[in-house]
């Protein structure tokens, strides 16, 4: 497989798409054929069929855009896309760590650091480390002077925790545990809820010295009903997917969460829970026009959620017809504004707490005489973020820090639940 890393402008334009920079790891596929990718790239976005991949002859080329930034893997085997896109996007993580930002301009200025990421990172055509923390011990962005006698492998690639460095310390051992839950959201004009579940992740940030042992304790219904004990909501976890660091032959086997954790901050799991979710923030709108003069619109939010949480960040983005203007706006709290690049009123309210209601009028002139039917119904969207709160009911019963040394650890968990994909359509 090799792997160059595409930069284009504006591919609808005669501005030149060109390479930055490649790397062919197993010289199979030839470099020219990048030069298709770019003729398929803009014979698709022209016809509106952006595909993944795309194939000429026997050459398959995987893709992802970044910013200004194209990365590409081209294979002429029936190679493991999701290996590959998994490959992609970690690139980008790597990246990432390493210039803050991914750009055309922070590639041309580290080529020298990225040609040897991309050596580390894989090796004929396999992965190997991926970890920005342990590339970060022997690929440093400064030139530091190569000391033949003192230059050695860090322990950490060949270590079986290949995920931690040894010797780490700290004066004050902490942990800091997130727990993340997005809903996502369908409901249809009739206000019926058409979809909806719950994308949760654990994050870590862990300031532990030595190598400590964690073991994680959550309310999960199949260890209750392994051990025989129901205290209190259990919940039921799908499509769980762990960090390396966690034993999984342990947790197949008792459902115990045991793992030497990374330093610093990491993505210890992931779950998805497939339930019935009530919205959090309900939406009701009206919609009115009148003989393509003017369109008014009254939209009612209502908290439903527990009056002593508070949704922060709320922005409920109301579609408008795509000729409206003449803006006028009033709103029982927060204030809205017109985004017309985007036919858009976005409603923002920085606070918004449990079970209260408000209301936002918004008036618009149509100079035209279009048939704005045409135009279909995109639904409204809405943003926020309520701390202190998970709506599946997850909770961390424990977290257990084991260390040879005996040093006390405390840990810390903060819990925040966000809107995902959150959609509500209308029949205005």
């Amino acid at each position: 497989m090799s792997l160059p890393l595409q930069r284009g402008r504006s591919i609808i334009t005669d501005d030149p798409i060109k390479v930055l920079i490649c790397r062919n790891y197993k010289g199979d596929v030839d470099m020219s054929e990048i030069d298709h990718f770019f003729t398929l790239l803009v014979q698709q976005e022209e016809e509106g069929l952006l595909c993944p991949v795309m194939s000429h002859g026997n050459v398959h080329f995987l893709w992802i855009k970044h910013s200004n930034l194209y990365l590409v893997a081209t294979t002429n085997k029936n190679s493991n896309a999701s290996l590959v896109y998994a490959f992609l996007y970690k690139l980008v993580e790597v990246f990432t760590e390493y210039f803050k930002e991914l750009e055309e301009e922070s590639i041309q200025d580290n080529f020298v650091v990225v040609y040897e990421l991309l050596d580390e990172l894989m090796d004929f055509g396999f992965p190997q480390t991926t970890d920005s923390k342990i590339l970060q011990e022997y690929i440093t962005q400064q030139g530091n002077k190569l000391e033949v006698a003192k230059t050695k492998v860090p322990t950490t690639v060949t270590n079986a925790v290949s995920w931690r460095s040894e010797g780490i310390r700290y004066k004050k051992n902490e942990v800091f545990i997130d727990v993340i839950e997005s809903i996502n959201v369908l409901v249809n004009a009739n206000g019926s809820v058409m979809s909806s579940d719950i994308v949760g992740s654990i994050k870590l940030k862990t300031m532990l010295s030595g190598m400590p042992e964690l073991r994680l304790g959550l309310n999960d219904r199949m260890l209750f009903a392994l051990t025989g004990r129901d205290k209190g909501k259990a919940v039921t976890m799908e499509d769980v997917k762990f960090h390396q660091c966690v034993r999984l032959s342990r947790f197949e086997s008792d459902r115990t969460i045991s793992f030497i954790p990374p330093d610093g901050e990491s993505e210890l799991m992931s779950y998805r829970i497939n339930t019935h979710v009530k919205p959090l923030i309900w939406i009701e709108s009206v919609i009115e026009k009148f003989s393509h003069s003017r369109v008014e619109i009254m939209v009612k939010a209502k908290g439903q959620f527990k009056k002593q949480s508070v949704a922060n960040n709320v922005e409920i983005r109301v579609p408008v017809p795509s000729d409206a203007d003449s803006p006028k706006f009033k709103t029982s709290t927060g204030h809205a504004k017109y985004v017309p690049e985007k036919n858009l009123v976005v409603w923002s309210i920085k606070s918004f707490p449990g079970g209260k209601e408000f209301l936002m009028r918004a008036h618009f002139g149509l100079p035209s005489v279009e048939n704005h039917e045409m135009e279909g119904r995109p639904p409204i969207t809405v943003k926020f973020e309520i701390p202190y709160f998970t709506v599946s009911g997850i909770q961390v019963r424990y977290m257990k820090i084991i260390e040879k040394s005996g040093y006390q650890a405390l840990p810390w968990v903060r819990y925040i639940t966000q809107s995902g994909d959150y959609q509500l359509r209308t029949n205005s």
